[in-house]
């Protein structure tokens, strides 16, 4: 498929920030990282100022026996009394990234739907292979409900959420927290989320572009975030949730995806079978988007997408 035919021409800078030589590939992952932090900063740093939020970083205890995690908190400045609260973990392919680069996402969504933002520094694949991650996320998320009074925050209206292998995390750490019984969720926002390790679907075929999130990059970072927790041919629904056979009792859901991302197939079908398990879920696919479309913030389809979302989480949030 040819992404450059029919990407939104408002989106087009995005693809054409990132090498067309295949230049970033994982066969040397450490360059990859450097490059992937260099030009996520470019982005970060094309970003407006976002008025109204104070943030602060925090050390925080990880899961037993693992290091401590870093989250940033962020806080609406103009919201007083007890407010919802979201845990934000970041994308990266499981592999690449810290919360550094979605600093802008938080303060825009902290701003405009009033909740505390608590973002997620976890523990990184291959060094770190499921199930450090989604642990790192669930300590996050227990912490954070354990010291709602302290952050501000309502512990009735909690929700979870993340883009890409930050979706996937999401995602698993929904149907993990159903089934430890611990923490009441509110709602989990998907965004364009990684879920299913099979790369069985189209459209897990037919994006090859080597400057988006292809095929090859994401068979590697499976593998990656699997290691050696495949048994039988069986894998967690909580590494890959589309794995998952039983959906129900799921918090309500809110799924985002660009026509033209490799993760289009996976994520319809997991709304469909959300749907299908009595999950109240809102499915929105926006046309001429590729995987990190919502980097580019002046195109009018980020324009839209940003402004749905933002208002899903005020409406589940309520």
């Amino acid at each position: 498929m040819d992404l450059m035919k029919r990407i939104d021409p408002e989106l087009a800078p995005a693809l054409e920030m990132i090498p067309a030589d295949g230049s970033l590939n994982f066969d040397d992952l450490d360059t990859a990282r450097k490059m992937s932090d260099e030009i996520f900063g470019r982005m970060v740093s094309m970003m407006p100022a976002v008025k109204g939020v104070s943030s602060r970083d925090l050390s925080i205890p990880g899961p037993k026996g693992a290091p401590d995690i870093t989250v940033r908190v962020y806080t609406p400045e103009a919201e007083t009394g007890k407010r919802p609260a979201m845990l934000w973990i970041h994308g990266g392919g499981y592999l690449l990234g810290d919360l550094t680069a979605d600093d802008y996402t938080m303060r825009s969504m902290c701003v405009n739907t009033g909740c505390v933002m608590v973002s997620t520094n976890y523990r990184l694949a291959p060094e770190n292979p499921f199930p450090a991650p989604v642990e790192d996320c669930y300590a996050s998320l227990k912490w954070m409900v354990n010291n709602a009074e302290s952050l501000g925050i309502d512990k009735t209206r909690v929700a979870i959420g993340g883009g890409s292998a930050g979706g996937g995390l999401a995602a698993g750490l929904a149907i993990m927290t159903r089934d430890r019984g611990e923490i009441a969720l509110s709602f989990q926002l998907l965004i364009y989320p990684m879920i299913d390790d099979r790369n069985i679907t189209p459209s897990s075929h037919a994006i090859t572009d080597l400057r988006t999130w292809d095929r090859e990059k994401n068979i590697f970072a499976w593998k990656a975030y699997l290691g050696d927790s495949i048994k039988d041919g069986i894998v967690s629904p909580y590494a890959a949730a589309s794995r998952a056979k039983d959906l129900s009792g799921l918090p309500p859901a809110y799924i985002a995806v660009g026509e033209l991302d490799l993760f289009l197939d996976e994520d319809i079908e997991y709304a469909q079978r959300l749907l299908q398990a009595g999950v109240p879920t809102e499915l929105h696919v926006y046309p001429g988007a590729t995987h990190g479309f919502d980097s580019i913030i002046s195109a009018s389809v980020v324009k839209r997408f940003s402004a749905e979302r933002d208002n899903a989480v005020k409406r589940a949030l309520k």
